[in-house]
């Protein structure tokens, strides 16, 4: 068996541009800091302060590089012989670097500092700073993965909660339709066989507009043959729609599952569940609206509020924080809208 950490280096990846591009602004920082620092010193000339610049990118370049190559083989340590490790490093190739340096101001007579403290000064500053950022990073790695898998947990949430309550009132139906009607009772079970087959993939990968859509209907097919004409639907989609549109597994349904259970099921006379698809140039519009009764006492929301955040905790990890969500009570009308950023 392969070893995990091998798999999946636990140090941050420095090989990519945005972090190499973070450790470079990381050390002109350094650099601003230094200049402006108010020692007594005289003044720094424009001459100088470009000098320090590269100096300190020349720097933060050779840690960045020897870290993106040996992370590999220093992921396989313990994380913490491996972090020290990297860091000690860092201050061995900005002591090397340091050396170069001081002998070629040193040969044309321009070396104003100690050697020792040239050298230790620079080691300690990039060991110090190559410190703070790997633990900045790998932070930032951790929240990823975390919230990642928040995110397929609350998918198979979802699809956990879809299939008892699936299961037991079409099976009912199902049973009752047998005697009475055996082909509608036939489509049924096809059309529950489909609902759970997409379903079952509500943890893996990415689904599209059309899966989504085409599951709401498959549900509300069934749903309407439960309540007969006590439920209505109404479709609006406004073409054209980006029907491949990459989205989480399990978005439109559960939306439209609380439209049903908790809003058109509790009324007597039951209702019309309106959905609503538009896409702009930049954006998509989902809307679903429903007759509900005041959202005053717990019956009315039970069962809403997690479904509801969880399918805004993926959309946001799917889309980023260009995705939104709202949902409102309004003279009778319980409506949620999913505003999405299209590619």
């Amino acid at each position: 068996m392969s070893d995990p950490r091998a798999i999946e280096p636990w140090l941050p990846d420095l090989c990519r541009l945005p972090r190499i591009g973070a450790m470079l602004g990381l050390a002109e920082l350094v650099v601003v800091v230094v200049a402006m620092a108010p020692d007594g010193s005289p003044d720094w000339s424009l001459r100088q302060f470009l000098s320090a610049s590269g100096y300190a990118l020349w720097l933060a370049l050779s840690v960045a590089v020897l870290l993106c190559v040996s992370r590999k083989a220093l992921s396989n340590l313990p994380q913490h012989v491996g972090a020290c490790c990297s860091v000690g490093l860092a201050a061995v190739i900005a002591a090397m670097v340091a050396s170069i340096m001081h002998a070629l101001f040193a040969s044309v007579g321009e070396a104003g500092t100690g050697f020792w403290r040239f050298v230790g000064g620079s080691a300690a500053v990039v060991a110090l700073i190559t410190a703070l950022a790997l633990r900045y990073f790998y932070v930032i790695d951790r929240w990823q993965v975390q919230v990642g898998a928040n995110a397929r947990a609350e998918a198979d949430a979802l699809q956990a909660r879809i299939r008892p309550h699936f299961l037991f009132n079409s099976m009912n139906m199902i049973a009752t339709l047998l005697r009475r009607d055996p082909d509608v009772a036939e489509r049924v079970v096809l059309d529950l066989s489909d609902l759970f087959r997409a379903a079952l993939g509500a943890g893996e990968g990415n689904s599209t507009l059309a899966e989504e859509v085409q599951l709401a209907e498959r549900y509300l097919g069934i749903e309407q043959l439960r309540l007969g004409d006590r439920l209505q639907v109404e479709w609006d989609k406004t073409e054209p729609l980006p029907w491949q549109l990459p989205m989480p597994r399990l978005v439109l349904q559960p939306l439209i599952e609380n439209a049903v259970l908790h809003g058109v099921s509790r009324l007597p006379e039951g209702g019309t569940i309106r959905i609503e698809l538009v896409a702009g140039p930049k954006r998509l519009r989902i809307v679903v609206a429903n007759p509900s009764l005041p959202p005053t006492g717990e019956a009315s929301v039970q069962g809403a509020g997690h479904a509801q955040r969880s399918i805004a905790h993926r959309l946001g990890y799917a889309f980023g924080p260009r995705a939104r969500m709202a949902s409102s009570w309004h003279e009778g009308y319980y409506r949620c809208e999913l505003d999405l950023p299209l590619p």
